[in-house]
Order: structure tokens, then sequence, then C-alpha cells
């Protein structure tokens, strides 16, 4: 290859460490912020208001509850509509937490329970709800009322509250509390009339759901409303499946509140999603769109020492080798004079059997502890052996092969010829035989294999020399069916990785057949023997087969020739590739498997870890989360809700477009024209950056040609629900859609006064 090709892939490879230090954001999560107290100025205050002036708000939302007074300007009170009760047994006390209390006790953590059903704005749990509400009165310093609450309620309510619902909390403020009047509202319709709204259609996407409700002269049109079943519960949820699903393995802890952040820090609706989609993960311009969110970690402690400390580290490592050489050399230096006092020995009684006769022959051997001459002889040529062999060594000298040709003599003589002494010895001869036969088989194959090689390297090079075009396609056959086998063993670890997949449910009737006590035989089909349990698996090639289905998760029938271990693979693809990139010009290094294994070309290592290398070895780096289409694909779900998260719903655009030129149109004395000139948002999910302009462009074609089309937010989308409330309160249209406690106890808990801002009866 050339070497400014190199160059090229090596700039492109370093491209990483000209970007600037990653910018990283902490993990955010719901916590302890501070202890609020009781505020009893406000009861004071609201004691001096006219009669009838003077109510508590409540916005009871599912995310946030935020209660204050009527004639203030702001909530006083924004908590969660959570609880958490726990007993400590050892001291004996029962501890009780609401709203953001919950998250000042570690204990208290693990007992959280929310008021609202998960996803809906339903109250399900009356008994957190009723606690939350006792949280509110105490902050308000109403504590010190006797006996009841001696101020009428506002409280927000869900478009289309369930009749039960209503009727519950009814009860509560009339029967636990006490309350002289109560009186319920629609969230987003309070913030419609606090921003000015008289004709529009009112889109409220919050916590729980999306509503888009048509009011006409400040009167909703309640049967025109539609609800989208998505809010901002749905899109953390869907976030938190997104990263899990992106980072199977993350070691640190993933909540839900901790999606809820990051989405509302990071993500935005996308202008154009099909095309920005398209390019998000390219690598020019990635670290600037996607976001790195860190996790807290413990990183490893690395003591450095200095120069000074490593070079004493290194001498007394030396020394401490160094002694361990001489004590070696020492104890090789004590077996070697055992070795030579043992030979010295034997050769004295070898020098003894000199003309003994077999008596005496025979009291010798057995003070020496052995069977015959034989032995006596065998064992002085070990020692010989062993001593000669350890000198060479400790000289430092090569070892000399052995010389001497072995002796089989006795092979050519019958057993009847032969004692009992000379047949032993005959057949150790025969055993030495066959490991001298098999030593020099293997060694013929070995030069044969030698050869066999060289021959083919060198008519490779005939071939290559003679015929080149023909010589490069055989190299390109054989380097695509390389890669085909890699492709299929690694379609086979998948497959064994999902249970349900075919490899898998072979591999585990084999495993099933294996352990059973009656198997009906292995890939040949063999039975057991009959009248024995004994196992003979393995006596048959074919069993082999089931070993290698088992083990490794090879196809049945698979040969030894036909398979390769995964280092031999790539090592074969990669011979054959340096042979391409060296004779073959259409073949570049762009086309290797290592250029395609180059993580700067991987769009899943983008998609993971951004457009910088991963170091897995660092702690830091295995706890961050990087989002990047997620930013605007969480978002998304609003506007393409079947076709992101497959839920069986029309996307908000395509509700307005409905609602706008369907139903609206054919109702008497109605102007559609007026609604299109107010759409207004309101609720916490439309504060993603561009939600208007992407609604805005949305129905631009949906209507008539020279259609106005003004979409305008709320001032403060979040607490203009309340802030409405409490400007609507003390007005005469809130006096005569209050509920009396008279009222309540003559008509009954389901009794309630239709009124502008609120839902009709059901």
């Amino acid at each position: 290859m050339a070497p400014s090709v190199m160059e090229d892939m090596a700039l492109r490879r370093d491209a990483w460490k000209t970007l600037p230090a990653p910018t990283l954001y902490p993990v955010k999560e719901a916590k302890f912020e501070k202890y609020v107290p009781p505020q009893v100025d406000g009861h004071e205050r609201a004691l001096a208001q006219p009669a009838g002036q003077a109510a508590i708000v409540i916005d009871n939302g599912s995310s946030t509850v935020r209660a204050g007074w009527s004639f203030e300007s702001k909530p006083r009170l924004a908590i969660p509509p959570i609880m958490a009760k726990y007993r400590d047994r050892k001291l004996g006390k029962t501890f009780s937490f609401a709203g953001q209390d919950c998250y000042a006790d570690t204990t208290a953590r693990g007992h959280i329970r929310n008021a609202f059903e998960a996803g809906t704005g339903i109250v399900s749990n009356w008994d957190v709800a009723e606690h939350v509400l006792d949280h509110i009165f105490i902050k308000l310093g109403m504590n010190g009322v006797d006996g009841a609450i001696d101020m009428p309620i506002v409280m927000t309510e869900a478009v289309a509250n369930l009749a039960y619902s209503r009727k519950s909390m009814t009860e509560i403020i009339f029967e636990c509390y006490g309350a002289p009047g109560l009186v319920y509202g629609i969230d987003s319709l309070f913030s419609y009339r606090h921003n000015g709204g008289r004709t529009g259609l009112v889109v409220s996407s919050s916590y729980s759901s999306t509503h888009l409700i048509p009011v006409y002269n400040s009167k909703p049109m309640l049967a025109q409303a539609t609800r989208l079943n998505w809010g901002g519960w749905h899109a953390a949820e869907y976030l938190l499946k997104l990263i899990k699903l992106k980072y199977n393995g993350f070691q640190g802890k993933l909540t839900s509140s901790q999606a809820e952040n990051m989405v509302r820090d990071f993500c935005y609706v996308s202008k154009d999603y099909d095309q920005e989609l398209a390019h998000y993960l390219d690598w020019s311009g990635l670290e600037d769109r996607e976001r790195i969110i860190q996790y807290p970690y413990t990183e490893e402690v690395i003591i450095q020492k200095t120069e000074e400390e490593l070079a004493k580290i290194a001498e007394r490592k030396k020394e401490s080798g160094r002694r361990l050489q001489e004590q070696a050399a020492k104890m090789r230096l004590e077996r070697l004079l055992k070795k030579e006092q043992e030979l010295e020995y034997y050769k004295d009684v070898q020098r003894k059997l000199v003309d003994q006769n077999k008596k005496e022959t025979k009291r010798l051997l057995d003070d020496a502890e052995l069977k015959d001459e034989a032995a006596l002889e065998r064992i002085i040529k070990e020692l010989e052996k062993s001593i000669k062999k350890a000198r060479t060594k400790d000289l430092g000298g090569e070892q000399e092969e052995e010389q001497e040709a072995p002796d089989f003599s006795l092979l050519d003589v019958p057993d009847d010829q032969l004692d009992e002494a000379g047949i032993k010895q005959k057949r150790q001869q025969r055993l030495m035989k066959s490991n001298h036969d098999a030593r020099a088989r293997a060694k013929a194959e070995k030069e044969a294999e030698k050869a066999r090689i060289a021959e083919e390297a060198r008519l490779d090079e005939e071939r290559r020399t003679n015929d080149l075009e023909g010589w490069l396609e055989d190299k390109r056959q054989a380097r695509l069916a390389k890669l085909l086998l890699i492709k299929e063993r690694d379609r086979l670890k998948a497959d064994l990785g999902n249970r349900k997949s075919l490899a898998s449910q072979i591999r585990m009737k084999n495993i099933a057949n294996l352990a059973s006590d009656t198997p009906t035989g292995g890939a040949g089909g063999r039975k057991r023997r009959r009248g024995g349990d004994e196992d003979d698996f393995g006596a048959d090639d074919n069993d082999w087969g089931v070993y290698r289905s088992v083990a490794m998760g090879a196809n049945k029938g698979d040969s030894d020739d036909e398979e390769e271990g995964e280092e031999d693979l790539e090592a074969s693809v990669r011979a054959l590739e340096q042979d391409l990139l060296k004779y073959d010009k259409d073949f570049t290094y762009e086309h290797t498997l290592e250029a395609q294994k180059d993580w700067t070309k991987s769009l899943l290592h983008a998609f993971r870890y951004g457009p910088r290398p991963l170091d897995a070895g660092s702690s830091a780096e295995m706890h961050r989360i990087h989002l990047n289409v997620e930013r605007i694909r969480v978002p998304e779900v609003i506007f393409q809700p079947s076709a992101i998260a497959g839920i069986d719903q029309a996307g908000i655009v395509d509700i307005a477009g409905d609602i706008l030129t369907q139903r609206l149109t054919g109702l008497a004395g109605i102007n559609s024209d007026d609604f299109l000139r107010d759409i207004f948002l309101t609720g916490g999910n439309t504060l993603f950056q561009n939600f208007d302009e992407r609604l805005r462009s949305g129905l631009a074609p949906l209507l008539p040609a020279g259609s106005p089309l003004v979409i305008r937010r709320a001032k403060d989308a979040i607490q203009d629900a309340w802030k409405g409330a409490a400007g609507w309160a003390g007005t005469p249209e809130y006096k005569k859609a209050l509920v009396t406690k008279e009222e309540y106890q003559e008509k009954g808990a389901e009794y309630i006064k239709e009124h502008d801002m609120g839902n009709a009866f059901s």
C-alpha cells in the first residue's frame, strides 16, 4: 500500500485528537432541597380579605401539586404528589413524609408511593392524596384552625375526569377537612383565561396526557375535545427504555427521575425530523450534537512513585532474582552430587556381581532393591544420561541428541526361548519400539508438511507470475468464502444467545437427549448396547458432531477439516488481504476486514460512544451516557406516536387538523378561521425547543391556502394554570360555580355546577 494512503488513514483515525475536551453534564435526580416551615402569615392575610374573595387554590397535577392563596401572584408550594411512611422498630416510632421531604430520608426513598396512577391524571391512592393535602394545609398555616379548614378551595382536575375520582375527592374535602366550599376547573382552561384567550384551540400537553380543546367566546367545546395518551411521564419512560437498550450492561443506576431531567434538559423537537435523523450520527459535528451525562463512579487510585522509589524496587527485584538463581543452582548441584553418589553405588554393585553365583547375585540385587541385572543396567544408563544432561545445562551448551540406537534384539526371539525376565524385557522393547516408530512417523509427517507448504508456496508464486488475473480472482473468492464463514460464525453465536432460535433449540435438544436415561441415539441414530447401560459415547465418529453442536454451536456434520478457529479464520483473511493489497490495484485498505472493524467507521460506536475512542479500562467512561438521536426521537413521538412508539393514535398535528378542518367547519355560526388565529400552547410538555414551529409547519399543508395561522405559547406554561385559577377565584362566575358544604350535604358528593372553566356533568 502506498505511504500516502497510510498517512491519510492515520490522519482520519487521529482526527478525534483535535476535538475539544468533551462537556460532561452531571446526572440529575430528584432530591431534597430544603425544609419549608409552615407559613401562618398567608392565613392571616386571607382572613383580612373581603368576604368571598379569599380561597385556597390547588393545581392538582400528576407531576407537581401547586398550592397557594388566590390573592397572591404565585403559588407558595410546589411538591410532587408522593408520600413515604415506615416504622422504625429500634426507635418504636412511625415516620411519614410528603412531597419533597420524601427524599430527605434514605429509608423513606424506598417507601415512596404516588397518589396518581402511573401515566394518568387519575388519583388512585387516596391515602397518599389525603396525606399530601395534610402537608399542604399545614404548610399554608392552617394547622391552627380548630376543627376544619375555614377557606373555600379551588382545585384543578383533568379533562373528562372520572365521576368516581371527583366524588372521592369531594368527600375528603368536605368530610375530612370540613371546607366551606369547593369548585373544580380544568387546568388548561385556567391557563388560557390567564393569557387572555377567548376563541381558539387550546393545546395542552402535560405530564400525563395531551388535550386539544376548542374554545369559542370563552366557552369550551368539550364535545370536540380530543386526548392523546402521551405526556412528560411517557416521554421519560420511553427515554429510559431507549437508554437501557443502548447500554444493556450499564453499571450506573438508571431511574425515572433521571430520565425526566434528561428529557427536560437535552431533548428538543426537530424542524425536519427525517432529514436531521439521517445525518445525526455523521462524524462531522457529532461532538456538538451529542450530550454526555456523567454518572457517579469510583476511580481506581493509582499511587505514583518517584524515580528513586522505582529504582529501589527494581534493585530489590534484581537482588531477589539473583538470590533465587543462586538457590536454584545450589539445589541443582546437590541433586547432581546425589545422582553421582547413586551412580557410584550402582556401579559398585555391578562390579561385585562379576563372577558371583546365582545365590550371591540374588542377595546383592535384593540388597539394592533390584529385580534383576537388566534393571541394574537400565538404572545406570538413566543416571549417566541424567548426569550428562545436567552438566551440559550448567555449562550452557546445547544438549546433544541421543546417539545410541535403541536395542530391539529380543523382538525376533520366540517367547519359548526366553525366561520370565527375558519376556518382560521383550515387552518393554516392544513398547519402546512403538514409541520410537511413532516419533519417527511424526517427524516424517512434519517434514512432509513443511515440504507440502513449500511446494504450495512455490506453485502459488508460479501461478501469480504466469497468470496474475486468475491468481487474483482466486484470492478474491477465497477471501469472500472466509468472510462468509466469519459471518456465519457470528450469526450462530447470536442465535445461541437467543433461546428461541433454531440453533439454540437444536443444542438444547441434543443436551436433553444426552442427559436422558433412554436416549434416542447419537448423530447416527445408534441405540445403547443390548443388555447393558455402559456409556459408549465417542465410539462412533458421528458422536463428535453432536459434541461440536453442543459445545461450540457448530452444525452437525461439519468435519474437522472444515472447522477453523476464530483466530485462524481472521489470520487467513488478513493473509489473503495482504496479497491483494500488494498486487491488486483496485483493492485498498478501505476494503480490508481491519478497516471495517475500525471504530472510526462504526455507526454503532458513534451511536453509543460518540466521535472519540472508548477506553474500556476507564471507570469514568464506563459510567457515561451519550444522548444523540434520542434528543429528537423522544419529543417526536407526540407528532408520530404510531410510527415511533407503537401507540395506536394519531399525532398532535393530525388531531389538530381534524378538529380545525372537519369538526368545526359544519357548526352553525362558527367560523373556523377564528380558531386558527389563536392556537394556544400550554403545559410543561410543550416547552421543547421548536415545538410551536413544528406544529405550524405541520398544520400549514392541512389548511386551505391563505388561512390565518397564529400559534402562541403561554407566558408560563407550568404555573399559568394555577395563576389562572387564582385570578378566577372571587369572580361572579366563581361564586356561582362554588358548591357549598350545605349543598354537598343536601345533594351528595356527585353534585357539581357546570361553568366555563370546568367539566360538564356526566
